[in-house]
């Protein structure tokens, strides 16, 4: 009974405020050029809700151009208001900057095309384009010549001498755009021999575009994607990142355009944007750290406010390609009992092999610096596998759709986050003859232990040599021979690593080889090729990997001393690590050898011994791993003369018409490598190839729609292997094939499997997908699916259910929610003491004795969500299940708890999109004078809104007579309450509920309560029945009258229980919830202006945004037609007790005050 009438408190105050995450369509409101763009595009309601300044620029490119259509209406408003911005000066003296924030496939590249045509014809000649990829240069070029500008000539930076740039030495370039990956800021010349005056790509540039005077265009492309931009907590700026503000330090005068299709959403992104003036002299922010230190401080409702208020002030622009006629579809993929075995069997394997490496660490006296290293790389290589193992269970359901797709007349792109090409290459060597497909999981295990499993003892002169990292060729020399691999492939994987493609098989790994095929390359001065700046941009998603690691570990595993040199073994094992090892509970079997009656020489075959057990059960284990994904993907649907791949591999595994199976390079005769994915677009957007594969990095940027220029307008079937957990990530994804001036719009296909929890994460980014206005098989308001819809793992609430999952499981506090139970288990079962176990090994607990008494410890980093989602895959099925349902309840607590306390951080609200009545009672304007030059005033907005949100009984009644369904009506509450029945209103809607594959028809009921209307939740039949009893019209009108009527005037607490706990324990706080009329105070306008000083009136925490839409006014008297439209409001919520403190700072800050009638 407490926890319904909890349940209801919480309806109760949240019937009027829905969570809001819509989208409005968009049309320029005040320029009147251009035709309409070519499909339908949509704003977040919150920006629509807030003008753009008025336009004073004029545009100078031709009518005659204009009319051609080839930029459409909202891109020349873009290319406008940038213009406009651009003659704007920030209080440093440096020219404003604009920031694109439109999403992928709305046509930014043709914008940025726009703006350098329009700069040009103002006379400013030279522009800078940066961007991700050199692949991209050939996009920016397409662009140009689509907009008649084909005469700005375009040179890729890449392919000019370290000289002058407009010397004879480079074709005596003097005029055009200068196309450039951000890596390439930081690059410098390799020639030693002669002494180079412009020896680094940064004094070229600024020597080209002219230093301090140059007023033309400077172009960040897809700046989110760059990596190490923004600093983060722990880490330190990237030289990359340094490089981007000094460009735009020395370049005071520049005309900065910022584009990313995040935009503003992650403010983090937004570390190198200096030229918005969101912070700096004339701010209410100091620098960027007291930006974001602030806005993150305040949730999303302040991020909000800020991608507001720079739309207000003109400098900030984001639209979204609708959704609309897209539709997706959750593929459920089961899993076979086969597959259930080996996936077990591996993680035990892992299990062994981590504690057979403790074992060895202490037999062979291993440095700390070493065990660091290696169990870093342990970590690397175990998520890697499962990553390979979860996604090849996906392979035969993704074939069997993609042919079916490919007879119904589609096409079919099947999209990848790896190509596993590393170990593909590495497993080639060893095995030289192939039989059959090579198996990239398996590689990845048998590299570890063949690499790093430490089989000797540690010289004290090895450890001198690890900081050695700048050794001579001569000093290679000396080194023990090494077994010598084939030429062709080990130059295949020199080259493999060295592409833009970071995510495919992790820059770790890549840099790792790297290093073994050219040191000099490691140590020397930064290449300038498309992944020039590897020791900057290393990521290794679970964060333990640095370069430093990565250095010191190669030198270490090339000059290590062990005894079986002595013992006459030419081949020597590096060693490698991770976090300190603290004084814990030694591995089990740690006991069968004791180091101080074992001579040097029987530890080195104790340690060979145990790496020979290890590698035997990789190759009984083998035998049962999946292939390669895109091999077998590729092999299966007819091979490369009918897939077209996207990657940045360079050879594949193939078999040929025989039979035989063997390793061909990608690369073609009259095709370039470094042009190969290009060729392999277009064949596929002629037709030639029907399924297209493409992996993450190597694919940005490319375009796959049915585009109506193309010969090949097939829908588009874009099948998803890896869903990220981040939906606005996974969005940007689904931009490679719906994208501008498409025949049909794609079908989405996230194709699941029963690990980790991805159903979970499938539903989230369902639910960002119909908020842009895709469609679903089923309707999304049913219940399970609005639940699923609603679990987001990635914000503050995810990660405070994770700490209490790891410290419950620890015991070191109470669990939120029930420990989970196994379903239809005879065998008895202990959560805790299983999960404990599973936890120990993926390396998130630690078990430490004490005397009698063990103890369980949270290990560092425990509450990383990244590093969760990725170790849980190590678990066993059955409990990696448990373990994420029980997350999944811990979050489901934490959400309910954070409603209850009035800390839940929405996001952003709704009023007015129901049923209750919104009105403006009042408003105030308050107008603020910036000390920004050529700059209008600003204004903030106090507004007083009512909310009347009850349902009358006659209206009741009325909404009962017209239902059919024999289970409509009214019923009674079954609780007995001392003060007040409460009645409701059900009435049925039909809805079909999907979940993966599994589809069912259900009743579903809406509720409607006398004090506050329409709920925002449904009800089952079954829930129905449980909660409430059927009563007649008759008996329900004394009960329901009596609750509308005393609903005006008191909270709910006190109808129940004729008392409020809230009001008596804190007289000046008047509770509200259940009121049948609500009163709001929201400010909206350029709230930023003045937020240091709001900062001090404001309550800590979060900042709640609201968005509201008052009811039309219907008043025959009333001739003024403006009266009968809707108002719409976007703002903040001020609580009652700020207000009086508010209106003073704001009537001292402002210039002039009035009044606005409502």
């Amino acid at each position: 009974p407490g926890d319904i009438e909890a349940e209801e408190d919480d309806e109760e105050d949240q019937s009027a405020q829905a969570a809001a995450d819509t989208y409005s369509d968009y049309m320029p409101l005040k320029l009147r050029l251009g035709d309409r763009h070519p499909d339908p595009v949509v704003e977040t309601s919150s920006l629509a809700s807030v003008e753009l300044p008025d336009i004073t620029y004029q545009l100078t490119i031709p009518n005659e151009k204009i009319q051609l259509n080839t930029l459409s209406a909202l891109q020349l408003e873009t290319i406008v208001y940038a213009s406009q911005r651009h003659n704007t000066f920030l209080p440093d003296g440096s020219r404003a900057g604009f920031l694109i924030g439109d999403g992928a496939g709305v046509g930014k590249g043709r914008t940025i095309a726009g703006l350098i045509y329009e700069n040009y014809l103002l006379g400013r000649r030279k522009s800078l384009w940066l961007s991700v990829s050199n692949d991209l240069k050939y996009d920016s070029q397409r662009d140009l010549y689509d907009i008649g500008a084909q005469f700005i000539e375009v040179h890729a930076l890449n392919k000019l001498k370290y000289a002058k740039i407009s010397s004879p030495q480079n074709g005596g370039i003097k005029r055009g755009v200068i196309f450039a990956t951000y890596p390439s800021l930081i690059s410098e010349s390799q020639n030693t021999t002669t002494k180079v005056k412009y020896s680094s790509r940064m004094k070229q540039l600024i020597q080209w575009l002219g230093g301090e005077d140059f007023d033309g265009v400077i172009v960040f492309d897809e700046c989110h994607k760059a990596k190490n931009l923004a600093p983060s907590p722990t880490a330190k700026s990237s030289k990359t990142g340094l490089a981007v503000l000094d460009l735009q330090a020395r370049l005071p005068n520049a005309r900065i355009i910022y584009a990313s299709a995040t935009g503003a959403s992650e403010p983090r992104n937004m570390a190198y944007m200096t030229r918005l003036g969101l912070w700096g002299p004339g701010t209410s922010f100091t620098d960027f750290n007291h930006f974001i230190q602030a806005i993150e401080q305040r949730g999303v409702g302040a991020m909000e406010l800020v991608a507001m208020d720079m739309k207000l002030r003109g400098m900030y622009i984001a639209r979204q390609l609708s959704f609309s006629g897209v539709h997706f579809s959750i593929l459920d993929v089961p899993l076979t009992s086969d597959y259930f075995q080996t996936y077990d069997r591996s993680v035990q394997l892992w299990t062994d092999i981590k504690e057979k490496i403790l074992q060895a660490f202490e037999l062979a006296d291993t440095s700390h610096l070493v065990r660091n290293h290696v169990i870093a790389r342990y970590w690397l290589s175990h998520q890697r596998f499962f990553k390979y193992l979860c996604i090849a269970c996906k392979v035969s359901k993704i074939v069997e759709l993609s042919r079916q797709a490919v007879r119904d007349g589609k096409c079919v792109v099947i999209g990848l986050q790896s190509t596993g090409e590393a170990k593909t290459l590495e497993q080639l060597d060893e095995l030289g003859e192939l039989n059959d497909f090579i198996s990239t999981a398996k590689g990845v295990i048998q590299s570890f232990v063949e690499k790093h499993f430490p089989t000797g003892i540690e010289q004290t002169q090895t450890m001198s040599s690890l900081y050695n990292l700048t050794r001579t060729n001569e000093d290679d020399k000396n080194r023990p021979s090494k077994k010598r691999k084939s030429t062709h492939r080990r130059t295949a994987r020199s080259i493999s690593c060295d592409t833009n493609e970071s995510s495919d098989d992790s820059d770790v790994e890549c840099y790792s080889s790297f290093l073994q095929t050219n040191k000099r390359r490691a140590t020397g001065k930064h290449r300038d090729q498309n992944n020039n700046n590897q020791l900057d941009e290393i990521h290794n998603s679970d964060n333990e990997n640095s370069c430093e690691s990565l250095l010191i570990e190669n030198t270490y595993s090339q000059q290590q001393h062990t005894f079986a040199e002595i013992l006459g073994q030419t081949e020597t094992d590096g060693g490698l690590p991770v976090k300190r090892i603290q004084k814990k509970e030694a591995p089990p079997n740690l006991q069968n050898y004791d180091k101080r009656k074992m001579t040097n020489n029987e530890i080195v075959e104790a340690l060979f011994n145990m790496k020979a057990e290890l590698l035997n059960g990789i190759e009984m284990l083998g035998k049962n791993l999946p292939p390669n994904t895109l091999d077998e993907l590729i092999d299966q649907l007819g091979g490369p003369s009918q897939v077209a791949e996207m990657t940045g591999r360079k050879g594949r595994i193939v078999q040929h018409a025989g039979g035989q199976i063997g390793y061909e390079s990608r690369s073609e005769a009259d095709i370039p490598l470094e042009i190969l994915n290009i060729s392999e677009r277009e064949r596929f957007m002629r037709g030639d190839k029907l399924i297209a594969i493409i992996s993450e990095a190597a694919s940005s940027g490319i375009s796959l729609q049915a585009d109506r220029r193309c010969q090949n307008t097939r829908r588009r079937v874009h099948v998803t292997l890896e869903l990220p957990w981040s939906a606005d990530r996974a969005v940007q994804q689904f931009g490679r094939t719906h994208r501008s001036n498409q025949v049909s719009a794609p079908e989405y296909v996230f194709v699941i499997s029963e690990l980790a929890g991805e159903k979970r994460f499938a539903s989230t980014v369902a639910k960002r997908l119909e908020c842009l206005g895709a469609l679903t098989h089923g309707d999304r308001r049913a219940t399970e699916t609005r639940d699923l819809s609603r679990f987001n793992i990635d914000n503050k609430y995810g990660k405070q259910a994770l700490e209490n999952v790891i410290r419950s499981i620890c015991n070191l506090e109470r669990p939120w929610a029930p420990f989970p139970k196994m379903i239809n288990s005879e065998i008895k079962f202990d959560f805790v003491s299983e999960a404990r176990k599973a936890l120990i090994d993926v390396g998130l607990i630690s078990r430490v004795v004490n005397g009698p008494q063990t103890l369980y410890i949270a290990e560092k980093d425990h509450n990383n969500m990244s590093r969760f989602l990725n170790r849980i895959l190590g678990i066993r099925v059955q409990m990696q299940n448990l373990l994420f349902r029980f997350f999944s309840d811990v979050l489901n607590a934490v959400i309910v708890d954070a409603r209850r306390s009035g800390s839940w951080d929405l996001g952003i609200l709704d009023l007015g999109t129901g049923e209750e009545t919104v009105s403006v009672e009042k408003t105030q304007v308050f107008v603020i004078q910036t000390v920004q030059p050529n700059t209008a005033p600003l204004q903030v907005e106090l507004h007083q809104i009512v909310v009347e949100r009850g349902l009358a009984f006659i209206k009741a009644v009325q909404l009962k007579e017209q239902s059919v369904n024999p289970e409509d009506g009214f019923y009674m509450s079954n609780e007995t309450r001392q003060y007040c029945q409460l009645p409701v209103l059900a009435l049925s809607t039909t809805s079909n509920v999907n979940l993966g594959n599994i589809r069912k028809s259900e009743q579903l009921f809406r509720i409607y309560r006398p004090n506050t209307g329409l709920q925002q939740r449904y009800e089952t039949s079954e829930s129905l029945r449980k909660k409430y009893e059927r009563i007649l019209p008759v008996q329900a009108q004394r009960y329901w009258e009596e609750l509308y009527h005393k609903a005006a005037s008191s909270c709910i607490h006190f109808i129940r229980q004729g008392r409020c706990p809230t009001s008596s324990i804190n007289s000046q706080q008047t509770c509200e919830v259940g009121l049948r009329s609500r009163r709001f105070f929201v400010l909206s306008g350029s709230v930023l202006a003045l937020w240091s000083s709001m900062e001090r009136i404001l309550p800590e925490g979060k900042i709640q945004m609201i968005r509201i839409k008052t009811t039309p006014i219907n008043n025959v008297n009333n001739n003024n037609n403006n009266q009968l439209l809707p108002l719409k409001i976007v703002g903040c919520i001020i609580p009652k007790r700020c207000l009086q403190d508010l209106v003073h700072l704001l009537e001292k800050s402002s210039a002039t005050t009035y009044f606005k009638s409502a």
